[in-house]
């Protein structure tokens, strides 16, 4: 049984820990719904002496919001806030890659557990142009929405893959031509 006594550290685990913007998110967050619960159980203690709930000129927690802060409050609450921006950046994609670039190429879907953007070209020449472009493209997407939002650009040409007609199929079935003899 030997003993570490040099100072190496321990390996580094394999799952990448939240970095200091998702921790300070994840703080603010929890900071945020400690306080508003203080405050509701204060609300509710102040109207409970009053003699109870009930209707009146001043706001309460019962009264209707406007779209945009329920919106906004949602988002917060369930932390979809970076695939809120990601959405966001679908939307400008011709502002950030250029009208040109725009006219040929499409986001497509954004996967935020691996961090990649698919994109969809109208030709294997665009496709290989975006493909040259990418790195330039994932600083400036960073740039815009936060560090390490998006750490891959996957380019896909005009076929895509390939389709399957159905979702069961039998091992080596070329299709239902192959029922007929």
């Amino acid at each position: 049984m030997t003993e570490n006594t040099s100072g190496d550290s321990p390996q580094p685990s394999r799952t990448p820990e939240p970095s200091g913007v998702d921790l300070a998110r994840v703080a603010l967050r929890a900071a945020k719904d400690a306080a508003r619960a203080r405050g509701d159980a204060a609300q509710q203690k102040k109207q409970a002496r009053r003699g109870g709930l009930r209707s009146g000129a001043r706001a309460d927690g019962r009264d209707p919001m406007a779209l945009g802060s329920a919106i906004n409050r949602l988002i917060t609450e369930r932390g979809w806030e970076a695939p809120a921006a990601v959405g966001g950046v679908m939307g400008r994609w011709p502002q950030i890659v250029g009208e040109d670039v725009a006219k040929h190429c499409v986001p497509e879907r954004y996967d935020e557990d691996e961090r990649v953007l698919t994109v969809r070209c109208d030709s294997t020449a665009w496709a290989t142009n975006l493909r040259l472009l990418a790195p330039t493209l994932v600083a400036r997407l960073n740039e815009d929405l936060g560090h390490g939002t998006v750490q891959l650009i996957k380019v896909q040409g005009p076929g895509g893959p390939a389709r399957r007609y159905g979702p069961l199929r039998a091992p080596g079935s070329t299709g239902p031509g192959d029922t007929y003899g």
